[in-house]
């Protein structure tokens, strides 16, 4: 059954345990039931250009001080940097790299030009795809992930002990923010859209309220609820 964005925001939830190994932790969760996709192309365009150039003007190897706080968060639930990275991380690297960072769609492609443009973690989940709310649990090791593998459909399980989004399906993102599921993910057919901004410096994370501003400022009817150990 669909869930309604105002249900998806308020039945999302961060366990107690997040906090209690991470009690700067913060998330944003932005919902809109109606994205308007022609509106939004030009700008997610010209942003994906801004962000390529942002991320190529930054110095070899250089790691701002959030995505360094990720990286000891990801050693404390056992992954070094060279095994995973947040996803911010991994989008910096990949253009700083010339590698490229290529059009995915128009909905992708402006979430992850204001992740490198902020520095912060954003994830993006279809809502007519999502069961339940958005919830951030430590990994038993038993949930489901529906990813592929060699282009095939697989279903694989975190580790034990990582911190993995679910929802009453399974497991919608990986490691915090490393890799979403392919069950929930956005295309170019998607209208009604969740964001999920992590933060590891809450409550005055810059870039992550920055983030937040410039996502409810491009999608009109745009709702937000923020989750901390405070709320």
């Amino acid at each position: 059954m669909t869930i309604t964005s105002h249900d998806w925001l308020a039945r999302s939830s961060v366990d107690s345990a997040v906090f209690e190994r991470w009690p700067d932790y913060r998330v944003m969760l932005i919902a809109v039931d109606q994205v308007d996709i022609a509106a939004l192309r030009p700008v997610a365009a010209r942003m994906l250009v801004d962000a390529r150039e942002h991320a190529r003007r930054a110095e070899p190897g250089e790691v701002d001080p959030h995505t360094a706080r990720w990286h000891d968060a990801y050693r404390e639930f056992g992954v070094k940097p060279r095994v995973a990275r947040p996803s911010t991380d991994a989008l910096v690297r990949r253009v700083a790299a010339e590698r490229g960072l290529p059009s995915i769609g128009v909905l992708v492609d402006l979430y992850n030009a204001i992740s490198i443009l902020h520095r912060v973690p954003i994830g993006g989940e279809d809502l007519d795809r999502y069961s339940g709310g958005a919830r951030l649990i430590i990994a038993t090791g038993n949930e489901p992930f529906h990813t592929t593998s060699d282009g095939q459909p697989v279903v694989d399980h975190p580790d034990a002990g990582e911190p993995v989004w679910i929802d009453d399906d399974g497991v919608t993102c990986r490691r915090w923010n490393w890799r979403q599921t392919n069950r929930t993910a956005i295309d170019e057919t998607t209208a009604r859209v969740g964001f999920i901004i992590d933060s590891l410096d809450t409550p005055d994370h810059a870039g992550a309220l920055a983030a937040g501003d410039a996502l409810v400022a491009l999608c009109p009817g745009a709702i937000v609820r923020t989750i901390d150990r405070r709320h």
